[in-house]
């Protein structure tokens, strides 16, 4: 017991030091973990999602590649999605994602339709425009048939709103990102709140809004909190310079001083 207490105690620590961008006191926790039980899936993944944070991908790359999850172990799976896309080579990911999605396991529930929200995201970076909207449509389906029994899920509704975003619904993915955010405030939950003001800031990008977008950027810059992706690594600055989702604001001068400010402490 003690063993899995100083686990539960080492993992926890990480997680609230990740929140607060402090990645070198979270590496040393996951280390820790590491020490007492190597190969350890969720920290090898924690610590590549730090890797992906610092803007090292060649390191989250190593730590990453060597893993064959299973489809539920949604956090490595997504992660390893992320550093394609992060990577800019989300082709290899592809045939992976549609084997999982192929035969879904109907208990991660809502979870298969996230899956397919970042298939679309792959193919269409992969230029496989027509692809990807056939996999958000089914994404969308999913997600809308699950919101019916969770309705106040914000989790659930920031999935649907990048979903949609992604079928270029703008009026309806910017409705659903300020819904997400009033179904768990940022005065409610420090921590958690404000995974909804990213999933504006990622909408708002996308659909021209950069105004609303640099605005959401700039308060998730300033404070602690849990992100959607990758092991719920917060934005960084390097997470802006790699990240596609945010190319739109790339000739924006706001934007180019985030991407360029010296990370958070």
């Amino acid at each position: 017991m003690r063993t899995a207490h100083a686990i539960e105690l080492f993992t926890e620590q990480a997680y609230s030091y990740i929140a607060l961008r402090r990645f070198p006191e979270a590496l040393r926790k996951l280390d820790q973990v590491l020490n007492i039980t190597p190969d350890d899936l969720d920290t090898l993944v924690f610590k590549a999602a730090i890797a992906q944070a610092e803007g090292d991908l060649p390191r989250s790359a190593a730590l990453l590649a060597p893993l064959h999850p299973n489809a539920d172990d949604t956090t490595a799976l997504e992660a390893q999605i992320y550093q394609a896309i992060l990577e800019h080579r989300p082709a290899g990911i592809i045939p992976g994602l549609k084997e999982i999605l192929a035969k879904p396991d109907p208990t991660l529930g809502f979870y298969n339709s996230e899956l397919r929200f970042w298939l679309g995201w792959a193919q269409d970076l992969s230029g496989d425009h027509a692809a990807a909207q056939e996999s958000w449509r089914q994404a969308r389906s999913g997600l809308e048939s699950f919101l019916k029994e969770e309705p106040e899920n914000y989790l659930l509704i920031g999935d649907l709103a990048l979903t949609i975003m992604g079928l270029g619904d703008k009026a309806s993915a910017l409705a659903l990102s300020e819904r997400a955010i009033a179904a768990n405030p940022i005065e409610k939950d420090a921590i958690r709140g404000p995974v909804p003001i990213e999933v504006l800031a990622r909408v708002a990008a996308q659909m021209g809004e950069p105004d609303r977008a640099i605005a959401a950027l700039q308060k998730l810059l300033s404070i602690p909190y849990n992100g959607p992706f990758a092991n719920n690594v917060p934005l960084t600055p390097a997470l802006l310079r790699l990240d596609p989702m945010f190319d739109p604001l790339r000739n924006d001068p706001r934007f180019q001083k985030l991407a360029t400010s010296p990370a958070p402490k």
